[in-house]
């Protein structure tokens, strides 16, 4: 891809997955603008290869806001915005509702708000790209719920139905669709016990790390033809 396209955003490209991913559209030649919201030293590769880092909390509607309009001094078109920045909070369980409540806002701004806030303010900016693609990072756990995680569960469930939503909106210009992973890495602290439990629960039973993402990511931004999909990448969970 020339370089002087325009750029993809990821948001919450800072580690893990979202580190990975930006690292390969570089390598596949895209021009790459990434969120982050802690200094790790992901932020410092990306930044080192060439991407530009903007500092982003999403928690909020009007750092979300903030954000938007930091977006628009960077670049005035964009090719693709992939939504991966999220947050991982379960119910604490001691009956502090209020405490449950601002976990809930939380994750219901960084993964509903957020991505409905910024899809709606950056449409000029992606309909002066063709192609052009919005990419929602759902998860898994979505189709059967969760007990421990209800919140996270919820505002990852709405964004799979923004993605229905937005794909109605924006066709044909704009193709937007989602992926939902399961299980891709485990943390270094897991122990072994987990490990076993959590790779018994899919049919394939691997850990397959970040490229079977961007595998899913580059699928979606080359297909001409989807749009309102979201793909199952969970190494066959829902067929145990």
């Amino acid at each position: 891809m020339n370089s002087s396209a325009a750029p993809i955003l990821i948001t919450g490209a800072g580690q893990r997955v979202g580190l990975h991913c930006a690292q390969r559209l570089l390598e596949d030649g895209h021009r790459v603008i990434f969120t982050y919201r802690s200094k790790r030293p992901g932020v410092k590769v990306l930044r080192d290869l060439g991407a530009t880092g903007v500092y982003a909390d999403f928690s909020t509607e009007a750092s979300i806001l903030a954000f938007i309009t930091e977006l628009k001094i960077h670049t005035d078109s964009l090719r693709a915005i992939v939504h991966n920045a999220s947050e991982w909070l379960a119910e604490n369980g001691d009956g502090d509702g209020e405490a449950e409540a601002e976990a809930f806002t939380r994750m219901f701004n960084i993964h509903m708000l957020a991505p409905y806030l910024i899809n709606l303010h950056s449409a000029e900016l992606l309909q002066r790209s063709s192609p052009a693609d919005i990419i929602h990072i759902s998860d898994d756990v979505t189709r059967k719920g969760s007990s421990k995680h209800i919140g996270y569960c919820a505002s990852k469930a709405g964004l799979d139905s923004l993605t229905l939503s937005f794909a109605a909106r924006y066709a044909p210009s704009i193709k937007v669709n989602g992926i939902a992973p399961a299980l891709l890495l485990f943390n270094p602290d897991d122990d072994a016990a987990y490990r076993t439990r959590a790779l018994a629960k899919s049919a394939l039973g691997i850990e397959p790390g970040s490229e079977v993402i961007y595998q899913s990511l580059r699928y979606l931004l080359d297909n001409p033809y989807v749009t309102g999909t979201t793909l199952t990448v969970n190494g066959g969970r829902h067929i145990k």
